[in-house]
């Protein structure tokens, strides 16, 4: 009986559609014209920028002020 000995090697994540799959890096390098072939991509680690849009602050609606010669009338 073998034992085999498995180290941490480095991993990438492809993807073909919404289908994600992780390899060895090695396994990859050694095989790119292959997985390009397969349609899979390297998925990047970057976080897509979502466009943020500005709001325009609402205007307030001013008061009419009540007529104060009418006020003093009635007292």
């Amino acid at each position: 009986m073998v034992k085999i000995k498995l180290e941490n090697t480095a991993k990438i994540k492809l993807q073909k559609g919404n289908k994600i799959i992780e390899r060895n890096y090695i396994d990859y390098e050694n095989n790119k014209k292959v997985w390009d072939f397969k349609g899979y991509k390297p998925v990047e680690n970057n976080v897509k920028e979502e466009k943020v849009v500005e709001l325009k602050p609402k205007k307030r609606k001013t008061r009419k002020k009540k007529d104060e010669s009418i006020n003093n009338d009635e007292s």
